[in-house]
């Protein structure tokens, strides 16, 4: 009898478990991305102050999230979900770093980033990463007033093990587990080739991994549903793609080739600005559109 019971009990919490998962992975998945974004915001912050102010993190948010529902008001005629305004508010409030005292960057990247999903489209799809593009552009245009986050978690195991063990969980929930993973393999051994080149330790050349900036790059940016291509092979092989042009970046800065000088202060957000949108219009343009309602393209044509 005790078997019994242990055994219905075994099978109970298994049906809760299943069921608790399959929960889960029915929610809008920006919702799980917020609470994972939250917890490395939370953490960054308490262990290592790397808000620099939450003066920051109220205007980014705030500008984000006014924009979201102006032009969603303005445009689509209805307010739209503030779900991606929150995690693009986020993300940019802990990825720019710019010069002390200076709001401007995150009012105005705020603006840009949103404003981007809205005006930068093709065929209905916006093509970069709202944060990517915004980061990306203020890094390029203002570079002596605008920097990104270089800290990193260093030998704390504790906070490494918690964000990836959330990241990677997450990521598999919204089915772009494929993306982190193809990323981080081409990164680790890409490190080993740029090792082997410029003399380095490996080590050193894995540690950006540990840190908040490639954890917000991993699992939001490059894994972003929105701006990825259609099939799972496709997706792959632009995360492998970001990697190289990342690695090349990373080694054209270790031999000062002057030419890529403006792409070496944020090696991996400027090659997902350069490959993902090639990516996805190329992705675009190989779909098929879907067949038009019987009279729709009637109408179109008068």
């Amino acid at each position: 009898m005790p078997f019994q019971l242990d055994g219905l009990g075994g099978h109970s919490w298994n049906g809760t478990s299943r069921a608790l998962w399959a929960r889960l992975g029915g929610l809008d998945p920006r919702y799980s991305v917020s609470f994972l974004i939250t917890l490395i915001l939370v953490l960054g912050q308490a262990r290592y102050g790397i808000l620099g102010g939450y003066d920051r993190l109220a205007t980014a948010l705030g500008v984000c999230v006014a924009t979201e529902l102006a032009l969603s008001r303005w445009l689509r005629g209805r307010f739209a979900n503030v779900q991606s305004a929150y995690i693009t508010g986020i993300s940019l409030a802990l990825l720019i770093k710019p010069r002390a005292d200076l709001l401007w960057p995150f009012a105005l990247g705020a603006f840009l980033a949103i404003a981007s999903k809205y005006v930068l489209q093709y065929r209905g799809r916006h093509l970069w990463n709202p944060s990517n593009f915004a980061i990306s552009l203020l890094v390029l245009l203002a570079p002596a007033s605008v920097a990104i986050l270089s800290h990193q978690w260093g030998n704390d195991l504790a906070t490494n093990a918690v964000i990836w063990c959330f990241g990677l969980l997450i990521a598999s929930r919204v089915r772009m587990l494929h993306v982190t993973l193809t990323y981080v393999a081409c990164f680790v051994a890409l490190a080993l080739v740029r090792s082997s080149i410029v003399g380095g330790p490996l080590l050193a050349e894995i540690a950006p991994l540990t840190g908040p900036m490639y954890q917000l790059f991993i699992f939001f940016m490059i894994t972003d549903p929105k701006t990825t291509v259609s099939t799972v092979r496709g997706r792959m092989i632009v995360a492998a793609a970001v990697a190289v042009a990342e690695a090349a970046i990373r080694l054209a800065g270790d031999y000062h080739v002057a030419a890529l000088s403006a792409l070496y202060p944020a090696p991996p957000i400027l090659a997902l600005a350069i490959v993902g949108p090639v990516a996805n219009v190329i992705d675009l343009v190989l779909t098929p559109r879907p067949p038009l309602p019987l009279g729709e393209g009637e109408r179109r044509s008068r």
